[in-house]
């Protein structure tokens, strides 16, 4: 059976929701599919202990409705996993998006056929619309590593992309902790106060800064509510979506004490901002340094035990190329005599056995393995749907050597389709939220236009897509982003997958300003066609 509507959406995070929602007060009728039982997207799936926003709440939020902005109340200001959890079923409830959602649905394919997208579930069914809108989400489709034995372990396994909807009952357990991106860095603090034994085992060390959160004052959250215009209309166009500014003068050209004081604010104040603090601090390796190198005094400074620290401090990336993770007491969790870490660089897994983990030096016995591995981040839950084109041509064999697009919008190919948050956007360099609100107004907006103009189908030019695509690529070439070797950003983690930079370096700011253009110039770029 096929049932038609006029836009598919597929995720129910941030992105998917409001894709619904304006859809449908555009007046357009939109079917939605969610792989979870409900809202939330990354959000519902990545609850384990400790998860939290790296953006503060106030800002990690919906823009499009003042009074939702006025009426919630953001009771912390990084937000954990069960507060952002709430405000988006609360946003869901709020504007009656559920009734369009299929929940528990997996989308696993999608073609273009005689002007329509013809979706396809994992249960078999057939779903058509004109218009197809991945909001699948960048951080998303689980990377479930391939290491010897694996399935020989006998203990409990667990994903921090999958965490189970009851936390596990680690009390007493030995503990083996793979991985040590941002989900690591969040999980460990906590599983280090319940295990026996916790093992850390670390392939990339990774530069977090701490999380000085707090709860916000009542006085707070009226002055918040007091100055949310201002703060978004700051934001709009801004470098990274936030009302946050570098310091006013460049690393390089400031005198050492006044640098000193400016690292130390941004420290103290936490957060990501901390790979912002100067202008030049992304762009010139000597002035990366001076960040640098005042991170790991730090870092020395917390850890008692100097071979440790020296492990926990990256030697592969210049500071900020691979995303800053913010904690909660990591670099700490190492002084206590139930937690060691274990350098793969050093000593290699060579197989995981029925009770533990065997390295190139010895066996660490494990009740527990959870494996904070990651994603196939950007590109992997729009490549495991391989939506393909009216001839034939699949999304797998387009980026087959590297994603290209039109804007980080659409692909050249697959006429009526949309991209939320992928590759060639500024995507997880900015504001994710409002980043969302910019993407899916500029596809909607499309979608209006080609309708009222008869149009049947829309897609970028090759010749425009490959052009922004090379502008996202000679954007990063100006950074220091691509000396970051085993980022995500490339897709490193993900053994075959070729290595190229997928976010856009430019600036939300400037991302925004060239979608602007695009639409005021009759949607330049762009092939309409009527059928």
């Amino acid at each position: 059976m096929t049932e038609a509507t006029d836009v598919i959406v597929v995720g129910a995070g941030f992105a998917g929701l409001y894709a619904v929602h304006r859809c449908a007060s555009a007046g357009l009728s939109v079917t939605a599919f969610e792989a979870a039982p409900d809202v939330g997207g990354t959000w519902y799936w990545n609850r384990y202990p400790g998860a939290r926003c790296d953006v503060e709440s106030v800002d990690y939020s919906y823009s499009f409705d003042e009074a939702l902005q006025q009426n919630w109340t953001w009771t912390e200001r990084f937000a954990g996993q069960p507060e952002i959890l709430a405000y988006l079923r609360h946003v869901a409830d709020r504007f009656d998006l559920r009734r369009h959602y299929r929940f528990g649905v997996d989308v696993v394919g999608a073609a273009f056929d005689r002007g329509r997208w013809r979706v396809r579930t994992g249960a078999g069914q057939t779903y058509a619309a004109q218009f197809l809108l991945c909001a699948t989400g960048c951080l998303s489709a689980v990377n479930r590593p391939d290491i010897c034995g694996i399935d020989d372990f006998a203990g409990d396994v667990y994903f921090t992309a999958a965490w189970p909807r009851q936390d596990p009952d680690l009390h007493g357990k030995r503990v083996g902790l793979i991985g040590t991106g941002s989900s690591g860095i969040q999980v460990a603090p906590i599983i280090a106060t319940q295990a026996e034994k916790l093992v850390v085992f670390q392939r990339s060390a990774n530069y977090s800064i701490p999380m000085p959160n707090r709860p916000w004052s009542l006085e707070e959250q009226q002055q918040i509510r007091e100055e949310y215009p201002e703060r978004r209309q700051i934001s709009a166009y801004a470098p990274a979506g936030t009302p946050h500014s570098t310091y006013h003068k460049n690393a390089v050209d400031t005198e050492p004490q006044e640098r000193a004081a400016a690292l130390w604010q941004r420290w103290r104040q936490g957060g990501v901002l901390f790979g912002k603090t100067f202008p030049d601090q992304n762009i010139d390796l000597a002035a990366n340094d001076i960040a640098r190198e005042f991170a790991e005094e730090r870092i020395r400074e917390i850890v008692t035990d100097p071979v440790v620290a020296t492990d926990l401090i990256p030697l592969d990336h210049p500071i900020g190329t691979k995303r800053i993770c913010t904690d909660s007491g990591y670099y700490a969790t190492f002084n206590r005599d139930n937690v060691r870490l274990v350098n793969l660089r050093r000593e290699p897994i060579e197989t995981i056995t029925a009770h533990g983990v065997r390295t190139s030096d010895t066996t660490y016995p494990c009740d527990v393995l959870i494996f904070a591995t990651g994603f196939d981040a950007m590109t992997g839950a729009l490549t495991r749907i391989d939506p393909s084109g009216p001839g034939g041509e699949r999304l797998r064999d387009i980026w087959a050597n590297g994603p290209v697009t039109f804007l980080g919008l659409m692909v050249p190919g697959l006429p009526n389709l949309f991209t939320v948050s992928g590759p060639g956007s500024p995507s997880v360099l900015s504001n994710m939220v409002l980043h969302a609100e910019v993407q899916v107004d500029w596809a909607v907006n499309l979608v209006l236009t080609v309708r009222r103009l008869g149009v049947t189908e829309v897609e970028p030019r090759r010749d425009a897509a490959r052009s922004w695509t090379d502008h996202v690529a000679q954007a990063a070439e100006r950074t220091l982003f691509p000396k970051a070797a085993s980022s995500w950003y490339l897709g490193a983690n993900i053994e075959g997958k070729k290595r190229v930079f997928m976010p856009y370096t430019g600036g939300f700011g400037n991302y925004r300003r060239q979608c602007d253009e695009v639409a005021r110039d009759n949607y330049a770029g762009l092939v309409l066609t009527t059928r």
